[in-house]
């Protein structure tokens, strides 16, 4: 039996074109015949590190196409040994037969298909003529989310804002050949209302992004804030945003984004009008008016991570069959 083949990182760092990936992405949105369970969601303690590692574990597979299941830790303190949070391994399989056809850098793969989904929700959500985004936070995903709402939208000026802003100015030397011109903010609160579109990938508990300083139009990505108690957005954000999610019925669960808001009576199940398959299956599902300010909370879905495998997997395929 022939060995499943080994897609690394800089195989994927290589090969990756945004607009192609989030096309993608919209067409596995678009139909019900993928199906992806429940992922399995573990918090284990680590003494040394002071801070719990989450384990994640997330199938998805296609009848009588392919299938894949994703093992993913996320270490927040693992910046003090020098490596990223995230951390796994993707195995991408035929459905019929369950042979692994290939495994994956799961951190590369994560990092692309999560900035494809935000641009994805940008692409129905921001306004078309968006030119000014504002990344806040400064990890890897950072860049790659810079580069994905730029596949989308005329972005032109990129503003940057870390805790840490030295690890802003790393993030703009790695993007220093885009085209788009890009500088470090220290304030962040007077960055805010210039940004047409604000993203953030940060680990924060408590709100960066505040209501009082937000501006008619805007759209707001929200990737962090992957647990209940975690916060990157305040309730005044929540209040006056037309919201929307990955998938509305996990990201209601596991953010506290969209939990602590709804648990305390700021905004009900209605202020959250849908999620990426409304949005791809249903033709003008949300109509976006000049002045609205619309949100979209990303928390994940394993159908992403079986779309982006595929991917990858034909482009590596392509590559090796040319003589």
């Amino acid at each position: 039996m022939q060995s499943p083949i080994f897609i690394d990182q800089a195989f994927i760092e290589a090969n990756t074109n945004f607009a192609d990936l989030v096309y993608g992405l919209q067409m596995g949105f678009s139909n019900n015949d993928m199906l992806t369970p429940e992922r399995h969601h573990h918090d284990f303690p680590n003494k040394q590190s002071g801070a719990d590692t989450t384990m994640l574990l997330m199938p998805a597979w296609q009848d009588g196409a392919d299938a894949g299941v994703k093992v993913v830790t996320l270490s927040p303190n693992n910046f003090k040994l020098n490596l990223p949070s995230i951390q796994g391994t993707y195995l991408y399989l035929d459905a019929e037969s369950g042979v692994v056809k290939a495994i994956l850098d799961a951190k590369s793969l994560t990092n692309k298909r999560t900035a494809a989904a935000s641009a994805l929700a940008s692409s129905f959500l921001s306004n078309p003529s968006s030119k000014t985004l504002l990344m806040i936070g400064t990890g890897a995903l950072s860049p790659e989310l810079i580069r994905a709402h730029s596949a989308v939208r005329p972005i032109e000026e990129v503003l940057i804002w870390g805790r840490n802003s030295s690890k802003a100015e790393q993030v703009k030397e790695i993007l220093s050949k885009e085209s788009y011109a890009i500088e470090v903010v220290e304030d962040l609160e007077s960055a805010i209302p210039k940004a047409d579109i604000i993203s953030t990938a940060t680990l924060s508990e408590t709100p960066l992004i505040h209501g009082a300083y937000l501006k008619a139009g805007q759209h707001i990505d929200l990737v962090g804030s992957f647990k209940p108690h975690m916060r990157e957005a305040d309730d005044e954000v929540l209040r006056q945003a037309k919201v929307f999610a990955d998938v509305k019925s996990m990201a209601i669960q596991e953010s506290g984004d969209l939990k602590i808001p709804l648990e305390q009576g700021v905004i009900s199940m209605d202020h959250i009008l849908g999620d990426l398959f409304d949005l791809c299956q249903t033709k003008d599902f949300f109509e976006r008016k000049s002045s609205d300010i619309t949100l979209f909370k990303s928390v994940g879905y394993a159908l992403e991570d079986l779309v982006a495998a595929r991917y990858y997997y034909k482009k590596w395929t392509d590559v090796k069959s040319i003589p």
